[in-house]
């Protein structure tokens, strides 16, 4: 494929996923309006950050600075949100993970040379890196703890609940698939944030697993009525990362002129 013919490429799918995804937010706020006593304002504030969370993933999938801006927006909704649900947990992990973690990440982009604007031809997408086999070990054995810990507390914490009478009964299963796409998406974040390909191979093992709890939801009639639409949605994230896929292996070949593409952290 020719430059030109990737670009008029890219901008078209961008065009459509981001309409898609904004079509399936706006649909899901239009539902749960109609739902009595809800929020109005937390509500609209909910569905803004979901749409700075599609683009995000959209400007990240195309190694745009401004991938950050953003990704700050969209967690810093989300953080407000949480709070006024009282969702403590995921509140926590936005505040005091998300929130710094895209600081660091625009920091690191700039320094692998990624622009706002730039000159003519010249290339403002960062230049990404790829694991080694030392740091994939690492990320592996690091994810596998990830998953036990999460799940321990999950675990311990629905079981304070169901000691308490709070709760009726709780599903291992499901709290075990919380903990692998809670563990996923903080491993998404750090190699996202140091500009590593392989971001987008945990980015996908996300959207699958969230397509497969939507779509058993959907099946089973235990989902609310915005299953549906949140299974179109994380379709069109899935598409999204396997687009970013194909683009970063690209931009983790051209390393920045006199810049070696180290594979260490601190670089």
């Amino acid at each position: 494929m020719t430059p030109t013919a990737e670009k008029r490429f890219n901008l078209a799918f961008n065009i459509f996923l981001v309409t898609g995804m904004i079509v399936a937010v706006t649909i899901t706020t239009i539902f749960k309006l109609q739902q009595p006593e809800v929020k109005t304002f937390m509500l609209l504030l909910a569905a803004f950050g979901s749409v700075m969370g599609v683009i995000n993933t959209v400007l990240s999938a195309n190694g745009h600075l401004l991938t950050f801006l953003f990704g700050l927006l969209d967690v810093l909704a989300a953080t407000v949100v949480l709070y006024d649900n009282g969702i403590m947990g995921n509140f926590a992990l936005h505040a005091f993970y998300f929130l710094p973690m895209q600081f660091i990440g625009f920091w690191q982009w700039r320094k692998r040379g990624a622009k706002v604007s730039g000159e003519k031809d010249e290339d403002t997408k960062v230049k990404a890196r790829k694991l080694n086999g030392r740091q994939w070990a690492w990320v592996v054995c690091g994810i596998l703890v990830g998953i036990a810990v999460t799940y321990g507390i999950l675990y311990y914490v629905d079981a304070t609940k169901l000691e308490a009478g709070k709760i009726a009964s709780f599903n291992k299963s499901k709290i075990l698939l919380d903990a692998v796409v809670m563990t996923l998406n903080i491993a998404g974040q750090v190699l996202m944030s140091f500009a590593f390909m392989e971001q987008w191979y945990i980015w996908i093992l996300v959207n699958i697993s969230s397509i497969s709890l939507w779509t058993v939801a959907l099946l089973s009639g235990s989902g609310s009525g915005n299953a549906a639409v949140m299974l179109i949605k994380y379709i069109f994230y899935l598409m999204n990362s396997l687009n970013g896929l194909r683009i970063w292996l690209n931009l983790c070949k051209e390393p920045a002129s006199g810049t070696p593409l180290s594979l260490d952290l601190e670089n």
